[in-house]
């Protein structure tokens, strides 16, 4: 990536953040690490209440890249082919014809993934890891730029299933949109008129422009010291006496993925330590599994996180 480049590519990169907080108001870093999973070609995994804009941050974003927006409604009886989509016979051209499910769109709202029976929440796998759909053999593309973004309810929450850690590893990013500030409410409530604030946005750029930002991105330098950098963070929660499961080999590609978005949107042609510590939370986090006795004693997994960066020592030497 050359500096001209880079320059672009920030400009560009807060440009997009610019138009989503049009929509989703005081919430900036949640929106920069959803473009950051978008600009990756990763989903984004939102556990929050009810009500604090998860559909907008979907919507704002669909419309700023100039991309479709679908939203599904997880329930217990929803099926993997209401997902996915259906073949139909068609007796006037007697044959039998694909019928597009809703996740054929830039991006997909997928509301409370976890009210799901797990048979319906692992019609997403395929989708997500290979951006297609496998119907009666045959394969779907669903286009590019694809993101699902999946919102759960706290486990706790009556009626909710646990996503299974293979699904759970398919999100590069978790986080939490939360309650606004309280200018940020203010703001959202003189405003309660207009039911829909992204309806109003510009798109900013083409879907073909974000591939090429995703691209452009993945030539980012990360030097052998940050990646070692990387291994040994996951190798570390792996080896943990307070973890069950660590952070899959998975989970250390999609690290690297996305510090190389962020140090570009940063107008960085190249991955400093730094950037690894900022996204270990929110892509780590999700992968690792608390042993049952140390869960039972109130540790989580951001607090064995945050101990093994704490006891991690990034590179000494300059990066770049």
């Amino acid at each position: 990536m050359t500096p001209e480049q880079s320059t672009w590519f920030a400009e560009t990169f807060d440009a997009l953040v610019a138009n989503v907080n049009l929509a989703v108001l005081g919430k900036d870093h949640v929106v920069r690490l959803a473009l950051t999973a978008m600009l990756a070609e990763g989903h984004l995994l939102l556990e929050d209440a009810p009500g604090t804009g998860k559909t907008q941050l979907a919507k704002a974003i669909a419309a700023t890249v100039q991309g479709t927006h679908s939203r599904i409604q997880f329930t217990p009886d929803l099926l993997p082919s209401d997902v996915t989509g259906v073949t139909i016979y068609d007796q006037g051209t007697r044959h039998f014809e694909f019928h597009q499910g809703p996740v054929f769109a830039s991006v997909v709202l997928a509301d409370e993934i976890n009210r799901a029976s797990p048979k319906t929440q692992s019609a997403l796998l395929e989708v997500m890891e290979e951006s297609k759909v496998t119907v009666d053999k045959i394969s779907h593309s669903v286009g590019r730029p694809f993101m699902v973004i999946a919102t759960q309810n706290p486990i706790e929450q009556a009626g909710t299933y646990r996503l299974p850690e293979a699904q759970l590893d398919r999100f590069l990013i978790k986080t939490s949109l939360g309650y606004p500030d309280h200018d940020s409410m203010v703001e959202i409530l003189a405003g309660s008129a207009e039911r829909d604030r992204s309806s109003h946005l510009t798109p900013k750029i083409t879907t073909h422009a974000v591939g090429e930002m995703a691209v452009l991105a993945s030539t980012v330098h990360t030097d052998a010291a940050v990646l070692d950098y990387v291994a040994r963070l996951a190798e570390a929660t792996r080896a943990d006496a307070q973890t069950a499961l660590g952070v899959s080999v998975r989970g250390g590609i999609a690290l690297v993925r996305s510090s190389k978005v962020w140090a570009a949107s940063q107008g960085r042609g190249y991955v400093i330590p730094d950037d690894v510590k900022l996204l270990a939370e929110p892509v780590l986090t999700h992968r690792i599994v608390v042993d049952t006795e140390a869960e039972f004693a109130g540790v989580t997994a951001r607090q064995v996180l945050a101990r093994i960066l704490a006891d991690t020592p990034p590179p000494a030497a300059r990066i770049g």
